[in-house]
């Protein structure tokens, strides 16, 4: 521990609800297509890029135009409910920032989501001053599980791989994390750790109030 200088986290599912939006969403869009099995297909693209989740989508619906117009819809519910009712904070997430920051840790963040949704929606939320760097799917090439982005993150850092951690919710990005030789701290959200989670993860801890207690070390 007294190496690691950054703590490099994942937005979805980790600092914001997100996901468990996203997911009603991709459940209404599905509705009005009669698409099938959404919930696998949304979990197989839970930690993606836009374009990774738009060729994944492709592999389910009948041409790209198709695949277009699904995300395009669900884009659609999800801007609705962002807009009118706001998104909610992860629990214990403002707890967990302000501990790792007075502890001395630098924060930044490394999403899959395009920066159009990750600033504004970290400023709503009232904790985008707290990230030091900002590194969003649009940004890479190669988007999670790919480990481009955690290279691109504790790249603009100036810091070494060994000299972060990441924070993931997902298995795709735990992969992403560990193919780039950064340590992760598991905190599952919507998909549970399975034996290759338990494997790759450093850590797997219940919330980021377990994870500030045992990155500060509390016991």
């Amino acid at each position: 521990m007294k190496n690691i200088k950054a703590v490099l986290f994942d937005m979805d599912g980790v600092l914001l609800d997100t996901e468990s939006v996203c997911k009603i969403c991709w459940k209404r869009a599905a509705d009005e297509i009669n698409l099938k099995n959404i919930d696998k297909i949304f979990m197989e693209c839970v930690g993606r890029s836009r374009a990774d989740t738009m060729l994944h989508l492709q592999k389910y619906l009948p041409s790209e135009e198709a695949a277009t117009k699904f995300r395009e819809r669900a884009g659609e519910f999800f801007d609705i409910v962002w807009h009118e009712e706001g998104l909610k904070k992860m629990p214990y997430v403002a707890e967990c920032l302000e501990r790792l920051k007075n502890a001395g840790f630098r924060l930044a963040v490394a999403s899959s989501t395009r920066a159009v949704r990750v600033h504004p929606q970290l400023k709503a939320a009232g904790i985008f001053d707290y990230f030091e760097t900002i590194t969003t799917g649009d940004m890479v090439s190669h988007s999670k599980p790919d480990p481009e982005i955690y290279l691109k993150a504790a790249g603009s850092l100036k810091l070494g791989v060994d000299e972060c951690i990441s924070i993931e919710d997902s298995p795709n990005g735990v992969r992403s994390s560990v193919a780039a030789k950064i340590k992760c701290i598991m905190v599952p959200d919507l998909i549970q750790p399975d034996e290759e989670m338990k494997q790759k993860a450093w850590k797997i801890l219940k919330n980021l109030k377990e994870t500030a207690d045992f990155l500060c070390g509390d016991e």
